[in-house]
């Protein structure tokens, strides 16, 4: 009940970051890895035209499926493919204005103290430096960065070993909180995600080819309301990218 309610409690303060949700003139529905960045790229543009967005922040499957579920989200971005795929075999959102933004890398942390050195390469001991504990990664069977964990595990042939001892969290940044709490000694993340809090560090961070690139693709919803479509474009010019950049995103060209 606490971590669902700690879940909740995200979604409604970032909500709130502009007014309610209705009384925005853009509601986007965004990864919960891009809850730090987007904020800010929201106060710029609001300084710049006087227009609100809210933002409702979890992981890309829920908010796809919510996305599927009824109206309410003018613009969606999502931490990878597959859920922007989804909601575009549906007709739910707008193909034609569909990009990639952005790219990360997926990494291995642990609390900032912690005096912990791991190299990753194919069937490092990852379960040796568990110990008792558990490794915390986001849900691996619906949410993108648990999903890429998975996979990049699995091609290191680790994923059998460690399966059993998953701390499984809802979203990439509840994967981070475990490990900033020091409730589990390791856990699997984006870049972006660990450059953000200072009470985790990055232990290695796992080879591309591993996985599935990590990618950020952004498109208006079916049902987008016109104002949208000056926020998207905003997303994609240079003042939006600084600030993407600044927290550790990679650009897409």
């Amino acid at each position: 009940m606490r971590r669902l309610a700690k879940y909740l409690s995200v979604i409604i303060t970032a909500m709130a970051v502009s007014g309610t949700a209705w009384a925005a003139d853009v509601t986007m529905f965004a990864a919960a890895s891009l809850s730090t960045a987007l904020p800010e790229i929201a106060a710029a543009y609001q300084k710049q035209t006087g227009k609100t967005v809210t933002f409702s922040f979890a992981a890309s499957s829920v908010l796809a499926r919510q996305i599927e579920a009824s109206p309410g989200a003018d613009v969606f971005m999502s931490a990878d493919a597959d859920w922007m795929d989804y909601l575009d075999k549906k007709g739910l959102i707008q193909s034609a204005n569909r990009k990639t933004l952005l790219s990360s890398q997926l990494v291995l942390i642990a609390p900032a103290a912690a005096p912990v050195t791991l190299k990753i390469t194919p069937k490092f001991d990852l379960v040796g430096a568990l110990k008792s504990g558990r490794l915390a990664v986001a849900d691996p069977t619906s949410v993108p960065a648990g999903k890429y964990a998975k996979a990049s595990l699995t091609a290191l042939g680790v994923w059998p070993a460690v399966e059993s001892k998953l701390a499984s969290a809802e979203n990439v940044r509840v994967a981070l909180a475990y490990v900033a709490r020091g409730e589990t000694p390791l856990g699997i993340v984006y870049k972006t995600d660990a450059l953000a809090e200072p009470k985790v560090k990055i232990v290695d961070t796992f080879p591309a080819k591993t996985h599935p690139p990590i990618v950020y693709p952004v498109a208006l919803t079916k049902d987008a309301r016109p104002e949208a479509k000056a926020f998207l474009a905003f997303l994609e010019g240079r003042e939006a990218r600084a600030i993407f950049v600044k927290y550790g995103f990679e650009a897409e060209k």
